[in-house]
């Protein structure tokens, strides 16, 4: 009996970074082992199909295969939730067999030329788990130098996380804390994404959905496996530290994240936005603005 070969598609949200997606089209285009397809989903970026019209060349020539689907944004917020279920959706009508892969793929992150045949492997060893790429951060570069820049030079320029597993390639832990899980790259065989039931849609704009994403899974029952050859660099941006533009998006995603599961995301922010004086603890929860105050100082005396 002839055994199926299994296939992949990269599923990636995307709002501008224009550029950032370019590169990481490029590094799809120049994998070992390309992916079915790239799964490209426009967060209410309405230019974005243009642009990635033969942006990509395969080795032999050819195009690396494209969709474009839209979603709108939600009431002023990116739906990043939702636009990863709608491209995984997308991608499963498409992949009918169970060792079939979902790989997802943030716009910032270039893939190495292993990533893709890296994750099919690990999933072909370990089909029930959450499959997790170490993801190293590259250094701010002048724009031409990342352009012409190799694989080795991009594993050689790049970071890794401190906080977070980055096993040599051909390693693959398992186990570990769900709170390290990362949705910059990640891969689930069909099973296990209907299993965790992918993102709560309910989260919308900056933050909480991916740690929540690990806690269904983590009470689906399924583990992590941190797969070493499955690499990814994540280009420069400039950052807020902390994210004072989502203050709001932070107070909304937090307090959903926390009436699910008991406790607050994001701890470290809100306790930096306090010490600003932008929010302040009320009854274990957080709220916009500094402390109230809960009575009249008394008259200086004469």
């Amino acid at each position: 009996m002839t055994r199926v070969q299994a296939r992949a598609v990269v599923v990636t949200a995307v709002h501008g970074r224009h550029t950032h997606l370019r590169r990481l089209r490029s590094g799809l285009a120049a994998s070992r082992q390309p992916p079915l397809r790239h799964q490209v989903v426009a967060m209410a970026d309405p230019e974005l199909s243009a642009l990635v019209n033969g942006d990509a060349l395969l080795p032999d020539g050819g195009l690396l295969p494209t969709e474009v689907s839209e979603v709108p944004d939600a009431q002023g917020r990116l739906p990043l939730a939702q636009a990863r279920n709608h491209g995984a959706q997308r991608a499963l009508d498409s992949l009918s067999h169970p060792d079939d892969l979902l790989i997802f793929l943030d716009v910032d992150c270039i893939p190495a030329p292993e990533l893709v045949g890296a994750y099919l492997e690990a999933a072909a060893q370990h089909p029930e788990r959450l499959l997790c790429g170490p993801v190293a951060y590259l250094p701010e570069l002048p724009p031409e130098e990342l352009d012409a820049a190799d694989a080795t030079q991009l594993a050689a320029w790049a970071d890794p996380h401190p906080a977070r597993p980055a096993p040599d390639p051909g390693q693959i832990l398992l186990g570990g804390e769900h709170a390290l899980f990362w949705s910059l790259s990640f891969a689930v065989r069909r099973v296990v994404w209907e299993r965790i039931a992918g993102f709560d849609e309910a989260y919308a704009g900056y933050g909480a959905e991916d740690t929540d994403f690990a806690w269904r899974a983590r009470a689906a029952g399924v583990e992590l496996a941190w797969v070493g050859a499955a690499r990814a660099y994540h280009q420069h941006h400039p950052v807020s530290r902390p994210p004072v533009e989502h203050l709001d998006d932070i107070l909304r995603n937090g307090r959903l994240f926390a009436n699910t599961w008991g406790h607050w995301p994001m701890e470290g922010w809100l306790q930096e936005f306090e010490r600003m004086g932008l929010v302040h603890r009320v009854d274990g929860d957080w709220a916009a603005g500094e402390t109230p105050r809960t009575h009249e100082e008394p008259p200086k005396e004469r």
